[in-house]
């Protein structure tokens, strides 16, 4: 292979290879389409040794460009990431992460730690995921066009694809890059209906005898109306389809049960989503979150999280996206985490290969541990990793995520064993005041460097940012940034992550003062944004 030196061209990551010396940090490295063949890089900077060859970077500040000019060969992968025995280097992968929230960052800052990932794309990705340096965002990249991200794979030899959010998948975007044939984490549209629609996850618990709240489905406001009048209240509303995180109603009263149908099937505020209602029965305990990597067959789980949906100090308030959570969460032992896997993940795993839509991804098991019996029941699944769960478990993660992840894709999990960091995690989600319903964006985000430094574990995740025309981070979101830290205990974790909270001055944000309550004493936490 011949490279020449042509004109500037992007850069990608920092290399965590001990062979290299290259490791100097970058700042804002960006794609361009309009330039196929390079990368904008920084004066510090590295390049993707799979797209090109190695090339001796100096410490110059000024910016080089390189151009492969024989670009036949693509990168390999291997699932152990190991030398073939023939003294031939490991084989190495370039990723492409879909989605630009927390959860993608959370993703990003992970890949881009595993020894075999030379490269992470991100698109759109987001500011923060760009000035990270975790990731080389693609902003214009439009995720619902399988053509476009499969000839965006093909030029940049891309192989392995993460789907972070639920949209793209439902809309068939796994379909089409395996039938291209690149290797795709993320079901297909057929299976992504196991959050795509609630009617469907909970026929398939009935037919598999998976252990789930009593539930009736509905079309007709008055035939809904009627049931919950016969079954009483508290009761639980569900919109069908995917209503980003808001489609779900705990209704108190009766009174409120029949607003939750009607702003549903009358007046359509959730649209097509909301056009068939899940009438569930309350169920009452303490809700986990339970994440496992599924290859079609076999499944692993991972470590466990909880998360905080409510808006408010102890759960108070609407529903919202999820405002913190840490990992791991004690009410979910490895005793339980047996039952969860033998009564709940597994025969989903088995019943959709049955049903011919194998699911290749991760299943995000939303679960309540009921209070009178303590066993599982499952609430609703998500096909895709948690947010802000995802963060906790990222920052923890210590195996090479890249090729667990191409082991999944696959078949290859039963050969995959996962290394997790001792100790605990938490993140604090700060949102823009008003949220979950209406609020502003604009308003200038400062202190984050400050924060940062509270502690070398902490780590802040960006899920809704800007930058202003002066260079300020700015909110451009509800959820906006997830603080996120590690300690050697939950306690130690969450002083970490306040402490790192209450550097940032934001006047336009809010945050809950008390992520972990169950597993935790209280501390208070001053509201200082």
């Amino acid at each position: 292979m011949t490279c020449t030196t042509l004109n500037l061209s992007p850069c990608i990551k920092l290399f965590n290879n001990n062979n290299y010396h290259n490791k100097f940090r970058f700042s804002k490295p960006f794609f361009s389409p309009s330039n196929p063949n390079g990368f904008f890089v920084g004066p510090l900077y590295s390049t993707p040794r799979d797209l090109c060859c190695h090339i001796n970077v100096s410490r110059s500040f000024f910016p080089s460009v390189v151009k492969c000019l024989d670009k036949k060969s693509k990168p390999s992968i291997s699932v152990n990431g190991q030398s073939d025995g023939n003294g031939a280097s490991e084989e190495r992968v370039i990723v492409l992460v879909i989605g630009g929230g927390g959860r993608e960052h959370a993703l990003c800052y992970a890949l881009q730690r595993s020894p075999s990932c030379d490269t992470v794309f991100c698109a759109p990705g987001n500011v923060g995921i760009a000035n990270s340096g975790n990731a080389t965002c693609i902003s214009d990249l439009d995720i619902l066009d399988s053509s476009d991200v499969i000839g965006f794979c093909r030029r940049w030899g891309v192989g392995l694809v993460v789907v972070g959010p639920e949209a793209p998948l439902v809309s068939g975007l796994a379909n089409d890059l395996v039938k291209a044939g690149i290797p795709t984490f993320g079901p297909t549209s057929e299976a992504a209906a196991l959050e795509g629609s609630k009617s469907f996850m909970k026929n398939l618990c009935d037919k598999y005898g998976i252990p789930t709240a009593k539930y009736e489905t509905f079309t007709d406001p008055s035939a809904a109306k009627k049931h919950i009048q016969e079954q009483g209240a508290p009761i639980v509303i569900k919109a069908d389809g995917l209503a980003a995180g808001k489609g779900v109603i705990v209704a108190m009263t009766v009174e409120e049960a029949y607003e939750a149908v009607d702003s549903m099937l009358v007046k359509g505020v959730f649209g097509s989503a909301g056009r068939r209602v899940i009438v569930e029965e309350f169920l009452e305990g303490e809700e986990a979150s339970f994440f496992a990597l599924v290859d079609g067959e076999n499944a692993i789980p991972l470590e466990s999280a909880q998360d905080h949906k409510r808006v408010g100090d102890g759960d108070s308030g609407p529903n919202t996206g999820g405002m913190g959570a840490y990992s791991p969460a004690p009410v979910l032992t490895k005793e339980l985490e047996s039952v969860v896997m033998k009564s709940i993940i597994l025969p989903t795993v088995r019943g959709m290969s049955t049903e011919g839509c194998k699911f290749v991804g991760v299943l995000y098991a939303g679960l309540m541990i009921d209070k009178k019996s303590g066993l599982p029941k499952l609430i609703e699944y998500n096909v895709r990793f948690g947010d802000p769960e995802c963060q906790v478990l990222m920052v923890r993660l210590e195996s090479d995520l890249a090729q667990v992840l191409l082991a999944a894709c696959r078949g290859d999990l039963s050969e995959v064993s996962l290394n997790w960091s001792p100790g605990s995690a938490m993140v604090v989600v700060m949102a823009s005041n008003g949220y979950p319903g209406s609020y502003e964006k604009g308003s200038v985000i400062r202190n984050l460097e400050e924060a940062e430094q509270v502690a070398p574990s902490v780590k802040i995740f960006h899920a809704g940012t800007a930058l202003d025309a002066d260079g300020n981070f700015i909110a451009a979101g509800g959820r906006v940034l997830g603080v996120t830290a590690k300690g050697k205990d939950l306690e130690e974790a969450r002083d970490r992550a306040y402490q790192a909270v209450e550097e940032i001055n934001w006047p336009g944000g809010f945050y809950r003062r008390d992520i972990g309550w169950r597993a935790l004493p209280q501390k208070q936490y001053a509201t200082k944004v």
